[in-house]
């Protein structure tokens, strides 16, 4: 799969963003695409394959590897990344509307077409919501798919075909581990940050319609 598109998109996004915007898609290039195209999914490239269990009977490898595994977590950070992205298009949207409505119109109709003010803001604080609420909402997938945010060396499986109970043991499984923990963090770091430009956008519109209204009011 090639992630140029995603590439694309977050350096477009970074030209209308703040300050703690261009810090978010720094986070998200570097800690996070890039670690998974360079490292992570190499790590979980092959995880079926060197999932074993101490019985040879047909299918209960297949079976207990679906059950203690029933989305790899290298699938399910690639559509994390996917999703918390996704919504940094409604900024590229909005501002391509504002492009054709000054060409439709042939004339200036805003001082500057990135500039976060009005519909813009808006649409921008939308776009901070959705992306808070997907980092999240994958948190708390992965938290629950897989029993917390850890890797068990060793996991015990009786479900049908396997004759009994028996053990099975995950290749690499700190390694996996150390990259979970480090996707969580990062995950964690992109929320502080959404929150952190949430707010910070929130309190400056807030000052400038106070002092707005209080300009009028003196005059």
């Amino acid at each position: 799969m090639s992630w140029g598109f995603l590439r694309d998109l977050l350096s477009g996004v970074n030209k209308y963003s703040t300050g703690i915007g261009r810090i978010w898609v720094a986070v998200v290039f570097i800690f996070r695409l890039l670690v998974y195209i360079a490292v992570a999914e190499n790590i979980w490239k092959y995880e079926l394959d060197e999932f074993e269990c101490n019985v040879k009977q047909p299918g209960c490898e297949n079976v207990c590897f679906d059950h203690f595994f029933p989305v790899s977590h290298i699938r399910l950070w690639a559509l994390q990344l996917i999703m918390v992205s996704t919504p940094s298009l409604l900024v590229v949207f909005h501002v391509a509307y504002r492009e054709n409505r000054e060409k439709h119109h042939n004339q200036k109709l805003y001082r500057s077409l990135g500039e976060i003010d009005g519909g813009l803001l808006c649409t921008y604080l939308i776009s901070l919501v959705l992306k808070t609420g997907f980092e999240i909402v994958f948190l708390f997938l992965f938290y629950k798919l897989y029993n917390g945010f850890k890797v068990p060396r060793l996991v015990k499986c009786d479900i049908r075909p396997c004759p009994n109970t028996v053990d099975c043991y995950i290749s690499k499984p700190t390694e996996k581990m150390i990259f979970l923990y480090f996707l969580v963090a990062t995950s964690g770091l992109c929320i502080v940050l959404n929150l952190s430009e949430l707010s910070y956008l929130i309190f400056k519109y807030s000052i400038k319609c106070y002092l707005k209204s209080y300009v009028k009011k003196h005059q």
